[in-house]
């Protein structure tokens, strides 16, 4: 996939500084024998320094219909073929979001699922549920210290669901990506996959899918 997005030129883009600065670049070499990248260094140097002040960030991108995000460390300046340059680190983290496998439904605003994530972590947050499938879920969460990598995992999310018990599940994160909402305010939309669906989930699914 690597390989693909340095062929095509796909753009690649990373929030930097709360989402204030966002990083946009090419990934242009990729040797996973010596385990590093290259990507293009930005025309907007405020970005490099942010970039390079950090131990890691995470990029995303689009691969045909694929939505692509992986996390890398140690950025570095460098000079290849008379280019500027930056080294990274081989990703150690990559998401691929493909079309969904399954139904998904939005959830309207009169139902407001509310959810608490990570309960059974380190560190847990607030979030609203936007969409549910049978393999997963969509939230937002408002946090400004909350970031998300792919392949993270959420143990104990609790969804309370109005008039009836909470649910409770642990999730993968697949994606992630900054949103900046109608009154302004900044947002973390993700996606996540559910990793044991339990009967209480499987209800609350024929729940919304009957309606």
């Amino acid at each position: 996939m690597l390989t693909a997005l340095a062929a095509r030129g796909e753009p690649l883009r990373s929030n930097l500084s709360g989402d204030a600065l966002v990083f946009s670049s090419k990934l242009l070499y990729v040797d996973p024998r010596r385990a590093y990248i290259l990507i293009e260094a930005s025309a907007n140097e405020a970005a490099n320094e942010a970039l390079l002040a950090r131990p890691r960030a995470s990029f995303r991108a689009m691969s045909g219909n694929a939505h692509v995000e992986f996390a890398t460390a140690e950025p570095q300046r460098v000079e290849h073929a008379g280019r500027a340059m930056i080294r990274l680190r081989f990703p150690d983290v990559m998401a691929i979001k493909q079309r969904r496998a399954h139904e998904r439904m939005r959830i309207q605003p009169s139902v407001a699922l509310q959810f608490l994530a990570d309960a059974d972590g380190v560190m847990s947050f607030d979030g609203s549920v936007v969409d549910i499938s049978a393999g997963g879920i969509g939230f937002m969460q408002y946090a400004p210290n909350i970031t998300l990598e792919p392949g993270t995992i959420l143990k104990g999310c609790r969804i309370d669901v109005p008039g009836r018990a909470a649910v409770t599940v642990d999730i993968e994160v697949r994606y992630s990506y900054p949103l900046t909402l109608p009154d302004g305010r900044q947002a973390l939309r993700s996606g996540c996959r559910f990793v044991n669906t339990s009967p209480e989930i499987k209800l609350l699914l024929a729940t919304f899918f009957k309606r």
